[in-house]
């Protein structure tokens, strides 16, 4: 789905479609975690399960009406083992999709914890709250991450992503802290981590996911897989250590990691700024905002493949192979459309239409030289 986004939204306004969706997919399993609890509080808990299948039967019959059409990006087909082949080769080729994964690594390990133990916590003295009010804890994660739309658009989209990561992870590190070493005693600990945690979480998966998705057009699926095999490792080592931390330490310890891990990010973030090319450096400067505005990343043009694509769509071209004719197509035609309408090409048409209406001066003196002569007995 993610990828699919990537590639029907223009590129300078990915991360706020990224933003949309996320949202949507992190508010479905904060709520799915409220109706567990619900459920199992008065009913058996197979009735959760009765009732996904009948949402997974909802949902295809939705993507089945409403999913866009749009062209092939591999028109010649893949091979499924050279596939998986290529997805870790390009773990090797490119650096942002290194450091982007190691960054979703370690936030993911961050968030499972926090919601694994979060039930341990809440379920013993001094709090031994049921499993409804423990489910219910979902509904305050929700409100962090509604304004993430909102922050993609007005932020993500406007700087470069690695600036947003920063954000994002600072807002982490703020939430873990006060969580950790309050959470003992008083229950607003708990609930101030699951509502930055959230919104700290899910701004550094799309700032990343804004910046990896524009290396490889023709792979964007692919490029996921890797981000998301790095998010799937995260959460099975925070859900592992957390709960292991907890048995021995309780909550405090499993969440000193959770710092730490977070604390991690900030070395990887350190390792590689925004214009870095290569693996290690800050060549290119520190400057956060975008180069290239009319790009997700701030310097990758990808205007003539998402022209392809959104023509493709509204049926100006066939659904066919998107080949290079294509986007060289469709890049000339933007071109011409942009100087059509720069500054500077409608300046020299509004003055090219003063000199066509304005009389000249030689015209001038030839209309008052008749009218003297007329006057003349």
């Amino acid at each position: 789905m993610l990828p699919l986004v990537g590639e029907l939204a223009p590129p300078h306004r990915r991360a706020a479609a990224l933003g949309i969706v996320t949202a949507g997919l992190t508010i479905g399993i904060l709520i799915a975690r409220v109706l567990s609890g619900t459920v199992a509080n008065y009913v058996s808990w197979r009735y959760i399960y009765w009732m996904s299948a009948g949402l997974q039967y909802l949902i295809f019959a939705l993507l089945w009406l409403f999913m866009p059409d749009y062209p092939s990006t591999n028109p010649g087909g893949l091979n499924y083992f050279k596939m998986l082949y290529f997805v870790f080769r390009l773990l090797t080729k490119y650096g942002v999709l290194v450091q982007a994964c190691l960054i979703a690594f370690l936030t993911s390990a961050t968030f499972t914890s926090f919601w694994t133990t979060l039930t341990f916590l809440l379920s013993s003295p001094p709090y031994n709250y049921k499993p409804l009010p423990i489910g219910l804890f979902g509904l305050i994660g929700i409100f962090g991450t509604v304004f993430i739309p909102s922050y993609a658009r007005l932020v993500i989209d406007r700087y470069v992503p690695l600036f947003s990561v920063i954000m994002g992870e600072l807002m982490c590190l703020a939430a873990v802290t006060v969580g950790t070493y309050t959470g003992t005693f008083t229950v607003v600990g708990p609930v101030i981590q699951a509502l930055f945690l959230d919104a700290g979480q899910q701004a550094v998966a799309v700032a990343n996911r804004s910046a990896i998705y524009a290396i490889e057009p023709k792979a964007r699926n692919r490029v996921n897989t890797a981000f998301m095999l790095a998010t799937f490792c995260g959460q099975l080592t925070g859900t592992s250590v957390g709960n292991k931390l907890y048995a021995e330490g309780g909550w405090i310890r499993s969440g000193s990691c959770s710092v730490g891990f977070i604390g991690a990010t900030f070395i990887v973030v350190a390792l590689r700024g925004p214009w870095e090319e290569g693996w290690v450096g800050w060549h290119g400067g520190w400057s956060v905002r975008k180069k290239d505005k009319m790009s997700a990343d701030g310097k990758t043009a990808e205007r003539a493949e998402y022209a392809v694509t959104k023509k493709a769509k509204e049926g100006d071209v066939e659904k066919g192979p998107r080949d290079e004719t294509a986007i060289e197509k469709a890049l000339e035609e933007m071109t011409v459309d942009e100087m059509d309408h720069s500054p500077l090409h409608e300046a020299v048409d509004k003055a090219g239409d003063e000199r066509d209406t304005a009389p000249s001066e030689k015209q001038d003196s030839e209309v008052e030289d008749t009218k003297i002569k007329e006057a003349t007995p």
